[in-house]
């Protein structure tokens, strides 16, 4: 089963997919941040687009494990989410995922210049990677 991952951001949503087995992460686009209701019908059409199973939404936890503010957005991301489609939606930590992209890109050596700008269809791979690994364990 395909599974696509959410990482909200202020400005910019990022996605990514799974391929059909379920085990590996893939980046698939960067949406611009326009109102909840607006994101979750363009999120469900790429999801529905694409095959999806379910849906994750990235959700960071503050350094007590606790939801903040931001957490809190992607909670009601994902409420709207479920208010719209059957499809399984979970939250899951998303906590340093673009911090992890960015180590990846340096890891990878990835030149400085192409390391600029947006980040988030790369963190979307980080938490969906996260999360497939957790469910093969």
């Amino acid at each position: 089963m395909r599974v696509l991952a959410v990482d909200p951001g202020e400005k910019n949503i990022g996605i990514a997919i799974s391929d059909p087995s379920g085990t590996v992460a893939n980046p698939l686009t960067v949406l611009r941040h326009v109102a909840r209701q607006t994101d979750a019908d363009a999120i469900l059409a790429l999801a529905i687009e694409n095959q999806a199973g379910m849906i994750v939404v990235g959700q960071p936890l503050d350094a007590d494990g606790e939801v903040g503010y931001q957490g809190r957005k992607s909670n009601r991301l994902a409420g709207a989410l479920r208010g719209k489609t059957d499809l399984p939606v979970i939250l899951w930590d998303e906590s340093h995922s673009t911090r992890k992209a960015r180590e990846a890109q340096i890891a990878l050596g990835t030149p400085k210049r192409d390391r600029m700008g947006h980040l988030d269809d790369l963190a979307a791979v980080v938490i969906l990677q996260s999360f497939l690994d957790s469910q093969s364990e």
